[in-house]
């Protein structure tokens, strides 16, 4: 009988195995789930640089033309910096990026060499108008003479940003 007690008292050290079927079983629904719910987005980055003479640094060799466009509410001017040359007004309540896209060709058509613009912007424009005027004013994409894809045109590659006057 002493042994009988004693069997019953003495503890056995047994692990038991983890089931983890449930938890695979879960990741196997759970991750194509999220692949295919997740939003792929690209980003891009803009280098901007900004005006050196409202910086107040000192002029630089410049061309003998400052190329400025003025993002207003309602409306989009070029200037020459020391006057307004072009006003291009909002069509359907949308700012015309194609206008203002024939402006800085001609404007670069007359000026080869000229490679930088000035990006004056009212506070109350929003940032993605901000990102396709910024578009227009580097390049312009112009369809090829078989009617099949464009070619583009670098006008103004150097953007400076600033608040409109």
């Amino acid at each position: 009988m002493a042994r009988i007690t004693r069997h019953r008292y003495r503890r056995e050290d047994q692990t038991g195995e983890l089931d983890i079927t449930t938890f695979l079983n879960l990741m196997v629904v759970l991750i194509p789930f999220l692949l295919v719910t997740a939003v792929f987005s690209r980003i891009s980055i803009q280098e901007l640089n900004l005006p050196t003479e409202a910086a107040g640094g000192a002029k630089q060799d410049r061309p003998q033309i400052s190329v400025e466009v003025i993002v207003r509410k309602g409306l989009i001017q070029l200037s020459d910096g020391d006057k307004i040359t072009a006003t291009i007004r909002n069509v359907a309540n949308d700012y015309n990026i194609k206008e203002l896209s024939q402006q800085l060709q001609e404007l670069k058509n007359k000026n080869p060499d000229v490679k930088e613009a000035t990006l004056l912007v009212e506070p109350e424009i929003e940032y993605e108008t901000l990102i396709h005027i910024m578009d227009a004013v580097k390049l312009v994409e112009v369809k090829k003479a078989d009617g099949v894809g464009f070619n583009h045109t670098v006008l103004f590659p150097q953007i400076s940003v600033g608040d409109a006057p």
